[in-house]
């Protein structure tokens, strides 16, 4: 079957389809609002909706128990946070030496199959990756999309941003690191991303994936260098970005910014019809360029 890409939908699907995951519309929201686009197309709105959504074993690149890697489940405290975190660590099978970390952080679903196999292409670039859930103090994500996203919407944001900043420091302190932590996030995570900058003066790399911005006043405390991604049809979060380029160029922040024009946000999650390949092939080889530069001297 020839895989559907953003080109495959009129662009008010895809609009109805992002306020549909990021929790401004919902589902018989964008239900009632695809019907005339999927008529004109000859099929069911229901029809679009299932298309668009995540297809995880299709995309997976790297199975759990791939004999390169070791994988598992870890719980951390986090006493100013939720009290415990857990999450998905995987380690190079034939790790020498110790390792830079990189701390992985999902969009607003939890911890789903796709960020799990991200985590183990990270490891596969011979680092040390973990990937907290965030829902996990509800239960974990629940293997499904809808519900995954009814239930972020009652996280206590700001015992979770705890969790996070708890995590990067539980990274730091791995007997297996090397002391130096770098962080990856995508859309909600790259919020985070930007918010453990801004947190972690000794953080070693932020890498956002089309992630909302700080707020301006908090910029200056960013310590760390920045590789930032956007998508060139993102209006909802590029909409930030000229003031936060503006105040990371007046607090003389170490930044590059990388705007992949014709791209949806999601670009880089190869599960749904978002991937782009050429976007996401050039953004994650250099993510992994900027994690090596900054990592491991």
């Amino acid at each position: 079957m020839t895989r559907k890409t953003a080109d495959d939908f009129h662009p008010e699907v895809l609009k109805l389809f992002d306020q549909y995951v990021h929790g401004q519309a919902s589902r018989r929201d964008f239900l009632t609002g695809a019907a005339r686009y999927a008529a004109l197309a000859g099929v069911t709105a229901t029809g679009l909706l299932a298309a668009l959504s995540p297809q995880f074993a299709e995309a997976q690149q790297i199975k759990p128990d791939d004999a390169r890697i070791n994988a598992t489940y870890v719980e951390i405290d986090s006493p100013n946070g939720n009290g415990k975190v857990r999450g998905y660590l995987v380690k190079p099978a034939k790790a020498t030496g110790k390792l830079p970390t990189v701390l992985v952080v999902h969009e607003n679903r939890g911890l789903n199959p796709h960020i799990e196999d991200i985590t183990r292409r990270i490891a596969l670039d011979n680092f040390i990756a973990f990937a907290p859930d965030a829902l996990f103090t509800l239960g974990g994500y629940p293997g499904d999309e809808e519900k995954a996203r009814e239930l972020f919407q009652k996280l206590d944001q700001t015992k979770t941003q705890e969790d996070f900043v708890n995590a990067a420091h539980y990274l730091k302190k791995l007997p297996d690191g090397n002391g130096k932590v770098g962080v990856v996030g995508f859309c909600y995570g790259g919020g985070i991303s930007n918010f453990l900058a801004t947190r972690l003066p000794d953080l070693g790399a932020a890498v956002p994936f089309y992630g909302r911005q700080p707020e301006a006043v908090d910029v200056p405390k960013i310590k760390a260098p920045l590789l930032i991604h956007y998508a060139g049809v993102d209006e909802r979060i590029n909409a930030g970005w000229p003031a936060y380029e503006a105040a990371l160029k007046s607090a003389r922040v170490n930044y590059q910014a990388f705007i992949y024009e014709g791209s949806q946000h999601g670009f880089n999650n190869d599960t749904t019809p978002r991937f782009d390949e050429k976007a996401a092939k050039l953004a994650w080889g250099r993510t992994i360029d900027f994690f090596n530069k900054h990592l491991r001297a």
